[in-house]
């Protein structure tokens, strides 16, 4: 009987153990489980019922909506991803206040695009993010939206407000909202040496607003923020460039990095027409197309712009009314925006300065004028090669010249009169200064050698003459 108990105490006492341990490991499963329920973002009713119908799950087709132009749009929105959005706890209502709960889902309702519906949403995005709204009505894309482009992108074409994530959470590229309008682009990045960067060290390595920004975005070919993008990160690059590179500021103000780091691409001199007086550069106003008007009348052969239109083109500039004194400040720089994107790592960058600075380099065959348009990209219009090296396109094009390359070849002629004069006429005066001397020496000799024979002469009496002192005058004193 004793032995039974302690048996049986023993198998107890097994059993009690593993009791234990199994409430101990329930404990620490349910503890952060608990914790971690306490910190989920809770949903109110009313949003819940939102979900309800707006997150279907299968068999049931996702919630969606035949719009006026034929299209479908959904309207299928995902709880989980939801909660877990940057907007998890902002109500339904907040953002659409103009919805009636008790008729919603229940009278007939239309919807013209997917575009106007995202167009009359984006008063609710100003209710929060004012200041990235102000930011945004100074950029490029707000400038295209007030032209009534279709292709504009507003705030939802970017940032999706039912699942939008923080910008500290490394996003995988291909989710990058640029992409959708800039695929071409966005290829050759994702190609290029700082996308292969990002695809191995995420956020270390830039991305589209990293150099573009993200609200505040400008054209890349207006100003120098693109290029002074660069120098931000490659703080070095200027000083590492001094070691091998004459010159070096004059190179960075007058070449774009891609030029030079892009080595595949094909490259152009581009005259930006800038404002002297400001030092800003010049823009068309919205609605007076002054520079096609202009462009189009001075080339109305389409063959490029020569010196002599060049010129009278500046001075219509500068007699428009406006004030500013306009001048043309020449940049070498890749061709398409695509190229631009193509960027190498520094070992295979061009370094042989005969790459320009030759006759007839293949960057000085293509040659544009540029003025900003009014949403600040560029508006061009060619022009012929041989402004660069014409001496009458010199006012025009000043502030550009590359040595070997924009060569003027009356230029040529007068540096050369120039040098030659510059050594035959210090030979010439020290021609004649050396024959002035021999010819001086020569006088002063003879004047001394007359010198010395009149004082070695006999001295003459005073009251006679020659005759008196002669032969003749022995006979008479005889007689």
């Amino acid at each position: 009987m004793r032995k039974t108990l302690a048996s049986g105490s023993k198998r107890l006492g097994i059993s009690l153990r593993k009791v234990a341990m199994l409430g101990v490991a329930i404990f620490l499963s349910v503890v952060p489980a608990a914790t971690a329920s306490a910190g989920e973002k809770e949903l109110g009713k009313a949003d819940l019922a939102c979900l309800k119908c707006h997150d279907k799950k299968a068999p049931e087709q996702p919630l969606s909506k035949q719009t006026d132009d034929g299209k479908t749009m959904s309207l299928h929105i995902s709880t989980d991803a939801f909660v877990a959005s940057m907007h998890g706890e902002t109500s339904c209502e907040d953002c659409h206040s103009d919805l009636d709960a008790k008729t919603h889902g229940k009278e007939k309702s239309s919807i013209k695009s997917k575009r106007a519906f995202s167009l009359s949403m984006k008063d609710s995005c100003t209710e929060c993010h004012k200041k990235k709204v102000k930011e945004f009505q100074d950029s490029v894309h707000a400038a295209m939206a007030k032209a009534g482009s279709d292709k504009a992108p507003v705030c939802a074409d970017c940032h999706n407000p039912h699942t939008l994530l923080s910008v500290k959470v490394a996003q995988p590229m291909k989710e990058t909202p640029c992409a959708r309008c800039h695929e071409d682009i966005y290829k050759a990045y994702a190609d290029d040496v700082h996308g292969k960067l990002r695809a191995t060290k995420g956020k270390e390595a830039p991305i589209c607003a990293d150099c573009h920004r993200a609200h505040d975005i400008k054209a890349a070919s207006l100003g120098d923020g693109v290029k002074n993008t660069c120098i931000g990160c490659h703080k070095e690059a200027v000083k590492e460039h001094q070691d091998w590179l004459p010159n070096t500021e004059r190179h960075f103000e007058a070449i774009s990095c891609p030029a030079c780091h892009a080595p595949t691409a094909h490259r152009r001199v581009n005259l930006r027409l800038y404002d002297a007086n400001t030092n800003k550069q010049k823009a068309e106003k919205t609605g007076v197309p002054l520079f096609k008007k202009r462009t189009d009348a001075a080339d109305a052969a389409g063959e490029g712009l020569d010196e002599r239109a060049l010129w009278g083109l500046l001075k219509e500039f500068n007699e428009d009314g406006t004030g500013g004194k306009a001048v043309l400040r020449g940049r070498l720089e890749v061709r398409t925006g695509v190229e631009a994107h193509q960027m190498t790592e520094k070992s295979k960058a061009i370094k042989d300065c005969n790459t320009c600075h030759k006759d007839g380099a293949e960057a000085f065959q293509s040659v544009s004028l540029t003025i900003a348009g009014p949403d600040g990209r560029p508006l061009r219009h060619g022009v012929q090669k041989e402004v660069l090296s014409s001496l009458t396109s010199m006012e025009s094009v000043r502030g550009f010249y590359a040595i070997g390359s924009t060569r003027i070849k009356l230029l040529d002629i007068l540096l050369v009169l120039v040098v030659v004069g510059s050594i035959l006429g210090p030979l010439a005066h020290m021609t004649v200064k050396w024959y002035s001397l021999r010819v001086r020496a020569k006088l002063a000799a003879e004047q001394a050698a007359l010198a010395a024979a009149q004082a070695e002469a006999p001295a003459t009496p005073a009251g006679s003459t020659a005759a008196d002192s002669g032969p003749g005058s022995g006979g008479s004193a005889a007689s």
